[in-house]
């Protein structure tokens, strides 16, 4: 039987334990924290959002190879995950029409964690919490040693699934970046991801609280990105699925110390050519009911006297100037970001250790054998609404087969 350990309960980790331990393989998993799955107790407001309605590929993120990171994607089919949680983890899924996003009935995250620690135990796996693992060392006879205070811990197989930098308070401290670095793998340059962007000076801390749909598209040099969702002001910058899709444009060029990333928003996600025909005419209906018919009115007010429009303008007294102005405020304005929340306030990690470093059949690393890789310590990341979910437990499921499936490593030789 083989040894695997796992470093790591959080959404790939457990994943992979069950299905390592299902498929035979002795399971020890190593987590530093005393609970685990962490950032599964905080999903969707404590609700979890385990899952999306569509698989959104084109939508992730990655330096890597995008046929590789595809093929993760469709190795766990989101029907057939959607399958696991309810009819094997006995966990009902319910689907949020206006997001598209999956919630488990009860709308409670910790029947989730809760309910994959249990099928960890069930499969015969053991789980150490408050256990942190320092160092990973292949072994001259073969497999690893895992260093852990106290001695340390051996294994035929090894799977990493620590997670990135994002949300450190959940017990994210980058170590897997750090060993499989150690071990000689391609690390991609890491960054905050879905996170919340900054303004300084606070420019719209006036709209704070304010909330719509909108359309956000941005460009960072050749790179772009689109997201239609929700637009939250804040007192210090913007949040909203539809800011925190696209932040990753912005987080990039400051970190890389490039040109700042365009970012522009279509309010209420209408073009300007639905505005144009909204604002034209002869009517004496004022400019500014016009505007708080279709937004919410401090916004309305706000754009309005960007554009330089009196309070009294009526759509017949509107002139061609102000009207193309007042236009291009409502369907490209340019968001004034200047900073962002960091990893702090991050969803996830993007970077990582690059896909071509890895077998995608079972994640197996090809630098060193008997290692796999899986979750958010890849290089790869979805947008909002469950779709990194869905990327932990595909690759913690292929990565918790391959490991359990393959033989131990054989011995490696005294050079090696």
């Amino acid at each position: 039987m083989s040894r695997v350990a796992i470093v790591g309960a959080g959404a790939a980790g457990l994943m992979a334990a069950i299905h390592a331990a299902r498929a035979g393989a002795r399971v020890t998993v190593l987590e530093r924290t005393r609970d685990g799955g962490r950032k599964i107790l905080i999903s969707g407001g404590g609700r979890c959002n385990i899952l999306p309605s569509d698989q959104a590929e084109r939508r992730f993120v990655t330096d890597s190879s995008r046929p590789v990171m595809g093929r993760l994607l469709r190795a766990w089919p989101l029907d057939d995950q959607r399958r696991f949680f309810e009819t094997d983890l006995g966990i009902p899924l319910a689907l949020e029409p206006e997001t598209g996003k999956l919630f488990p009935s009860s709308n409670r995250a910790r029947e989730v964690r809760d309910r994959l620690l249990a099928a960890v135990r069930e499969a015969g796996g053991e789980i150490r919490f408050g256990v942190t693992v320092r160092r990973l060392e292949p072994r001259p006879t073969g497999g690893w040693s895992l260093g852990v205070d106290g001695g340390p811990i051996l294994a035929d197989r090894v799977i990493l699934a620590t997670g990135g930098l994002s949300v450190p308070n959940t017990g994210s401290d980058g170590i897997g970046l750090e060993l499989a670095g150690q071990l000689g793998h391609l690390i991609h340059p890491t960054y905050p991801a879905l996170t919340p962007l900054l303004a300084t000076p606070a420019v719209h801390a006036s709209l704070a609280g304010v909330s719509l749909g909108v359309t956000v598209r941005g460009r960072r040099g050749g790179e772009a990105a689109a997201s239609t969702g929700g637009f939250l002001f804040t007192h210090r910058g913007y949040s909203g699925p539809a800011v925190l899709d696209v932040s990753h444009l912005a987080t990039r060029s400051r970190l890389l110390g490039d040109p700042r990333a365009d970012l522009r928003v279509a309010w209420s996600g209408e073009p300007a050519a639905v505005w144009e025909e909204r604002l034209r005419g002869q009517s004496k209906q004022a400019v500014a009911t016009v505007l708080r018919s279709a937004l919410p009115n401090r916004l309305a007010d706000a754009l309005r006297r960007d554009a330089a429009i009196p309070d009294e303008r009526t759509l017949a007294q509107l002139t061609r100037e102000e009207r193309v102005r007042l236009v291009g405020l409502l369907a490209d304005y340019p968001l004034p970001w200047t900073g962002d929340e960091g990893y702090q306030k991050a969803e996830v990690t993007g970077g990582g250790v690059g896909l071509g470093e890895v077998e995608p059949a079972t994640l197996e690393s090809r630098r060193a054998p008997g290692l796999h890789l899986c979750g958010e310590l890849l290089d790869a990341f979805g947008p909002i609404g469950g779709h990194n979910f869905s990327w932990a437990w595909a690759t913690g499921r292929q990565a918790g087969l391959g490991a359990a499936r393959n033989p131990a490593p054989a011995p490696r030789s005294e050079s090696a």
